[in-house]
């Protein structure tokens, strides 16, 4: 069983690194130990959006009469809610299935371990294992739930991202820990189907990474929805014992006891790299990440790493972006580096969280003179008409060259219109070219052109 690449893990970067592999002549191999897809599509990106849409129904349901319709009292049903989940979640993966024996790539299940130069040892659930070889290697082993000492997780009661998404019933109570995107998405799904949510942050704003302005005004909307927000405070211990936890944090004010029944962690990732025969064949690591070149390639030759665990924004579509360069380096293209400058980030809460590039605070500190302008969804025609006027599109400029510089937006749909920002500051647009670009009305991507003209105070709709 010889190949031209082998590629461990079948996640978003896996998968795709494979077929684009495939299309580019190589004979591939993706080693997988427990579902096509990986992560993304089994336990992360694809199931929990199938949860928010549920819970977006739910609410829908329970605004009717705002939007002239009248129907009936609605409940939950939490178990069929996550066997839709579920469902979604395996559809996708028999996609995956299907893609690997469309491109003729061969799926080895089990574990596989760097045994030596070119050789992968794979060992499959009877314990029973083989050898196969390549000239290349991709790791794409990608990450799980980050396990804090003071925060264990006991798959029962404090939990990951993995079992909120199967629990048995609706909990009445549960504590998040951590407001990023896991977070928040799992905070506002459990909010709006009726469980009482508290939300953790150690950092001053929750979704920290997004822009100043954006937090704050998701804080207030999910304030407003009944989600108990607790900025500056840390969990510093947590007693499952008995029927209910009891948390303790750290506040600025002294230390507080809540209670719930679940504890969700949702304080990030660690990298998978346990197992992989990493120290045995000299790949270099720092610090929990495969020390890897522009084009993903370590320092041992024949071997390269992509996604979570390596450099960069624990992503999906980075993972995917990540595969397809390392590959067409591999297969003799002249592929560009990433510009992890340029990455879309996306948080799917009700108001959804979109972004790109510098935050105005990170412009400043990076010394550019900027322009910012803003649009607020609720001068937006479609949003009015949607009832969705929560949110705003906030668009940061150099003011000497006019370089789009970074992107904020909250609001509805708005990971929908992010994809637009990101081509053109790829294509090194202007805030100039963005007014002079039509935009189609009613549409809510129209405050990308009027908050580019509020920058250079064009703005006609404010």
């Amino acid at each position: 069983m010889n190949y031209d690449l082998i590629v461990i893990g079948s996640g978003p970067g896996g998968y795709v690194a494979a077929i684009r592999a495939s299309q580019l002549g190589l004979k591939t191999a993706i080693v997988e130990k427990e579902s096509l897809g990986g992560v993304c599509l089994n336990w992360g990106c694809i199931p929990t959006k199938a949860l928010i849409k549920s819970a977006e129904v739910f609410e829908y349901i329970n605004h009717a009469a705002e939007y002239g319709i009248k129907v009936g009292s609605s409940e939950i049903d939490f178990e069929a809610m996550i066997k839709r989940s579920r469902g979604v979640a395996d559809g996708m993966s028999k996609g995956v299935q299907f893609l690997m024996r469309k491109n003729k790539i061969d799926v080895v299940m089990g574990t596989g371990k760097l045994k030596s130069k070119g050789t992968v040892t794979v060992t499959n659930a009877s314990g029973e294992t083989q050898d196969i070889t390549a000239k290349h290697i991709i790791l794409a082993t990608g990450g799980r739930s980050r396990e804090l000492p003071n925060l264990k997780q006991d798959g029962n009661k404090v939990i990951g991202y993995r079992q909120a998404m199967v629990l048995p019933k609706k909990p009445e109570s549960m504590i998040v820990v951590g407001s990023g995107a896991i977070g928040i998405e799992f905070a506002y799904v459990y909010n709006a189907i009726g469980t009482k949510v508290t939300v953790v942050e150690f950092l001053d704003n929750i979704v920290p990474l997004e822009d100043e302005e954006v937090s704050k005004q998701l804080s207030r909307i999910l304030k407003k929805q009944g989600i108990n927000i607790m900025t500056s405070s840390n969990v510093e211990s947590v007693d499952s014992s008995g029927d209910i936890c009891k948390v303790q944090v750290k506040t600025a004010t002294g230390v507080e006891t809540l209670e719930a029944e679940i504890v969700l962690s949702a304080v990030g990732i660690s990298t998978n790299l346990e197992g992989l025969g990493l120290e045995e064949n000299g790949v270099q690591t720092d610090r929990g990440k495969v020390v890897v070149d522009d084009f993903y390639k370590t320092n041992v030759e024949g071997v390269y790493a992509i996604g979570d665990i390596v450099k960069g924004q624990a992503l999906a579509h980075v993972a995917s972006a990540e595969g397809i360069i390392c590959v067409e380096k591999i297969a003799g293209q002249s592929p560009h580096p990433l510009d992890y400058n340029n990455i879309p980030g996306c948080t799917y809460c009700s108001p959804e969280v979109a972004s790109v590039g510098y935050t105005e605070k990170a412009a400043k500190a990076a010394g550019y003179e900027i322009k910012v302008g803003k649009f607020p969804f609720s001068a937006s025609g479609k949003a009015s008409a949607a009832g969705a006027k929560d949110g705003f599109v906030k668009l940061i400029f150099d003011a000497k060259y006019g370089e789009f510089l970074g992107a904020h937006m909250i609001g509805h749909n708005v990971t929908e219109m992010l994809a637009e920002v990101v081509t053109a500051r790829k294509l090194e647009a202007t805030g100039h070219e963005i007014i002079k670009s039509v935009h189609p009305h009613p549409t809510m991507s129209e405050a990308i052109m009027e908050a580019a003209a509020d920058a250079y105070g064009e703005v006609i709709h404010l």
